[in-house]
């Protein structure tokens, strides 16, 4: 390492953040990065087209739980600010989870390989760069591609985010959710999509209507529409993300031995033609962790910081009361100790309601080569708090690699914003190869856990078992009715499939049935798999 690649002075925590010869404004932004405690290093200040290495600019380790907003047009660096900023949360014993979209961040697991662009990038920022993997663990969702088998039941998934993913209209969700409820009561647990099949499908049945009814505000016609989107959607090959062994949010904790935390990172370029599915599946993962997780308050160390990638996705087309629950999400579950980035192209992409919680920003350039272009650059613009920074020209001006970034103090108040030189990821730019990630899978204590998928005893062989039992009707002598004898005592079986659709069902097959799962902001279940 040369001398001009030493860290200096002005880069430790105690520091005052600038030395006298930089300019007056470049000193004042830099005092306001100056933190004390343990933070975040994203590289030097850029003012006047110079690039300050005496002037750092940082996160707060415990702001990380304000959220934050990752933004830029494409290839302009927002994976690799990503892994920035997943490995040095792991080094500080941060577990984080990333969704790797396009298949290019599995390199956190190994070591970079040095070049001449890293060495002067390092030089420019005073960055001590070491090659460095970090400890990670590879998931895909439901088995497809490369990673351990991420899936989710139908019941806990929920009517909500199953609705979005089934691209229902609020009408046929809200229908959805009846139905859901009149599973939850009955003890038929829904835990593939054929369970919900059936369920739906008995209710449009001819000895299922009365049912129907029962439920109130459904109609078969709706019913109907919905059991279309689910055969269709299966049909798509959707089948695999749903279904047991379930995966378990606590695994997302955990920490290495070494006391790094470990980077989880879904895999997700198999399942790139279906972003509806796996933008919701995040949503689900963080629902899922917002129930389990005790109320710790504020805390000097995130529990775990999750990266929702392609976050417009998961607020296209998105219900009133959908947005509702992801606000709620996001504000409350800061309070359990999680911290939450959304990454995506422009902060538009993010309603105002959810972007007004996001108190960390870095934001890369943007383009302005259209009208609308132009319109989202300027309400980008209203966003940052107000600058030294020309930063309707900086924005489009910014190279590869660079950023505008305004975070929260240690004192929760926002820095002034700083145009950035950002340090260079010190694990593998790239994915690494093909059996190297294949290895990392297999060896995973998680792969004997989740890997095989297991299809138990639901809904579906339920009701399908109760068809097949069901006896021929028996034609009762008249004289029998006439006289109004008693009649034979109804079997199970026959009070199964009678108007009265599973009253007894409770005392014949556990003690699940009958016992109404209990529901929250999602819809999601809260009772423990």
């Amino acid at each position: 390492m040369s001398d001009s690649e030493t860290v200096p002075a002005a880069t430790h925590p105690e520091a005052p953040g600038g030395a006298p010869a930089l300019p007056q404004e470049a000193l004042r932004i830099a005092a306001g990065y100056a933190f004390g405690g343990p933070a975040l290093d994203l590289g030097a200040l850029l003012w006047d087209g110079r690039c300050l290495p005496d002037a750092q600019v940082r996160i707060p380790l415990p702001m990380l739980t304000r959220h934050g907003l990752v933004a830029g047009a494409t290839g302009t660096g927002k994976t690799k600010t990503l892994q920035l900023i997943a490995e040095q949360l792991s080094a500080q014993g941060v577990p984080v989870f990333l969704a790797d979209v396009k298949g290019d961040v599995s390199g956190v697991s190994a070591p970079g390989l040095p070049n001449d662009k890293i060495r002067s990038r390092a030089a420019e920022v005073h960055q001590q760069w070491t090659a460095t993997g970090f400890p990670a663990e590879f998931y895909a969702l439901g088995g497809i591609g490369q990673g351990v088998p991420l899936r989710a039941t139908v019941t806990s998934f929920g009517p909500v985010l199953l609705a979005k993913v089934l691209q229902l209209n609020q009408t046929q969700e809200q229908s959805l959710g009846l139905i859901f409820h009149y599973a939850d009561t009955k003890g038929l647990e829904l835990i593939d999509l054929k369970d919900l099949r059936a369920v739906v499908a008995f209710l449009t049945s001819d000895e299922g209507r009365a049912e129907l009814k029962a439920i109130g505000g459904l109609s078969t016609a709706t019913a109907g529409v919905i059991l279309r989107a689910l055969t269709a959607f299966e049909a798509q090959g959707m089948g695999p993300f749903f279904g047991e062994p379930e995966f378990d949010t606590a695994e997302l904790l955990r920490t290495a031995e070494d006391g790094r935390g470990l980077v989880s990172v879904l895999e997700l370029p198999a399942v790139q033609d279906k972003p509806q599915l796996f933008s919701t599946f995040l949503m689900w993962l963080l629902a899922d962790l917002f129930h389990d997780l005790p109320e710790v308050g504020d805390v000097e160390r995130p529990k775990l910081v999750f990266f929702f990638d392609e976050a417009h996705l998961l607020f296209n087309g998105a219900s009133k009361a959908f947005l509702d629950s992801i606000t709620q999400t996001v504000r409350l579950i800061r309070s359990k100790g999680v911290g939450v980035f959304f990454v995506t192209q422009t902060p538009k992409d993010v309603p105002g309601d959810v972007l007004a919680q996001l108190g960390n920003r870095v934001q890369h350039a943007l383009r302005a080569f259209t009208p609308d272009d132009q319109k989202a650059l300027r309400a980008t613009v209203r966003t940052f708090p107000d600058s030294g920074y020309d930063l309707e020209e900086l924005l489009t001006d910014l190279g590869t690699g660079e950023a505008v970034v305004t975070v929260l103090s240690e004192r929760g108040a926002p820095t002034p914003v700083a145009a950035t030189r950002l340090r260079a990821p010190e694990s593998l730019m790239g994915p690494i190869d093909a059996a190297a990630l294949n290895g990392a899978v297999t060896s995973s204590p998680l792969f004997g856990r989740y890997a095989q998928a297991v299809d138990r005893e639901s809904a579906y062989e339920r009701l399908e078992a109760v068809k097949a039992r069901r006896p021929a009707p028996e034609a009762e002598p008249e004289s029998r009715a006439a006289k109004g004898a008693p009649r034979r005592e109804e079997s199970v079986v026959e009070q199964v499939v009678g108007s009265g659709m599973f009253k007894s069902l409770a005392r014949s097959i556990g003690t699940q049935i009958g016992r109404e799962i209990t529901r929250s902001i999602f819809g999601t279940a809260r009772r423990r798999r």
